[in-house]
């Protein structure tokens, strides 16, 4: 890396969203990094729900909020990251240093979710540093990881083990540590606790390989798609049940569950759907005691019926699986080098950037479990970094 290729800014491609459900290719600009900032080459993007929701957000900004690359270069104020040192990215962004940080909870830390964006240090990543069309541009969720560069702060990268493929780890990012932190860090199952879960798309297979991680007894996995049920099966759950679309009273799927838990209802039931009108569906899947939790961060209104409340049960909406990057990160990829946790087999396809509609059009017909946009061109410099 020459002291030029530091300080110069890079013009790269990327996915901008137009408010209105699509998105364009363009150029954009993104400035060297200062303070404890650092500028990523991609290397490879996961899909995910929410990248096809934020196409509807206020923008325009650049998509994209999973992603892998390498460092390119540094702020002045970042002495641990050498150029070329590949690096997972992660948007729930510590401070470190705010009351939610302070009391352990890195999720949802003050300062990145804009409760107190400048109480320490410089400005919300995101705002100044990347130029569209001659204009400052936002980011989603403060990474933008649909381009060919990015500039975050030093707090959103974790370095990755050189065993496993960028294309892998880029889906550790979110939708794996949303569903596997999920059970490990919130639900907290006990060995042989029995689970369900609605919804076997990317982060309902990871909540499902979480539920395994944690030696629960039964899992219990639902979905309208045979094919996502058999990926599930291949996950680690033990039961499978076709939920029949015309059930809209869920009666169906709520007696099934019961007839695999002597009557009961499981201990845990997750909602990965992204689907809001299923948001309150696992309260009525899990028994007196129980705890329901919605993962997949449905939007929308949604009436709740105050009596599947009842009986002592438990209702949570985590952030990001209770992300701690200093902690989760590490072992997410200990456990995907040795097996534990199966990248390859949630990767459905690879794409280009140029096929991002195609690969979201396939992600909502159910076509793939997860797919990636891998960056050619950030392969490509990787030899100069």
């Amino acid at each position: 890396m020459t002291e030029r290729a530091s300080i110069e800014p890079r013009i790269g491609r990327a996915a901008i969203t137009d408010g209105k459900g699509g998105f364009v290719l363009d150029q954009i600009e993104v400035r060297p990094p200062i303070g404890d900032e650092v500028r990523i080459v991609m290397g490879a993007a996961g899909i995910c729900h929410t990248d096809h929701a934020s196409l509807s957000w206020d923008g325009p900004l650049v998509a994209g909020h999973e992603g892998a690359g390498w460092v390119e270069a540094v702020g002045p104020l970042v002495a641990d990251l050498a150029p070329g040192t590949p690096v997972l990215l992660n948007w729930a962004i510590p401070c470190g240093q705010c009351v939610r940080c302070e009391a352990g909870q890195a999720n949802i830390c003050e300062r990145t979710h804009g409760v107190d964006p400048v109480a320490h240090g410089s400005s919300r990543a995101g705002i100044g540093h990347t130029l569209w069309r001659g204009k400052s541009i936002e980011r989603a969720f403060n990474l933008g990881t649909f381009a060919d560069y990015t500039l975050v702060r030093r707090a959103a990268v974790t370095k990755i083990r050189h065993d496993i493929p960028l294309q892998q780890a880029c889906i550790l990012g979110c939708g794996v540590m949303t569903g596997v932190g999920s059970v490990l860090n919130i639900a907290q199952p006990k060995p042989g606790d029995s689970v369900a879960v609605l919804g076997c798309g990317g982060v309902g297979l990871s909540v499902i390989q979480g539920a395994r991680l944690a030696r629960a007894g039964r899992i219990i996995a639902l979905d309208i798609r045979p094919e996502s049920l058999a990926r599930a099966v291949q996950f680690g759950a033990t039961d499978a049940i076709l939920v029949n679309p015309d059930d809209v009273d869920h009666h169906e799927k709520i007696e099934a569950v019961k007839t695999l838990t002597l009557g009961r209802g499981v201990d845990f039931a997750f909602e990965a759907t992204g689907v809001a009108a299923l948001a309150f569906v696992p309260l009525r899947l899990v028994r007196n005691g129980g705890t329901a939790i919605q993962v997949s961060g449905a939007h929308g209104p949604v009436e709740a019926i105050m009596p599947h409340f009842w009986w002592d049960k438990r209702y949570i909406t985590p952030l990001y699986g209770g992300c701690d990057p200093d902690r989760d990160f590490p072992r997410l990829m200990d456990w995907a080098a040795c097996g534990d946790i199966d990248l390859p087999a949630m990767i459905s396809r690879t794409y280009a950037l140029d096929e991002l509609g195609e690969a979201i059009s396939d992600m909502l017909s159910g076509r793939t479990a997860k797919g990636v946009v891998v960056f050619e061109e950030g392969a490509h410099l990787v030899p100069y970094l």
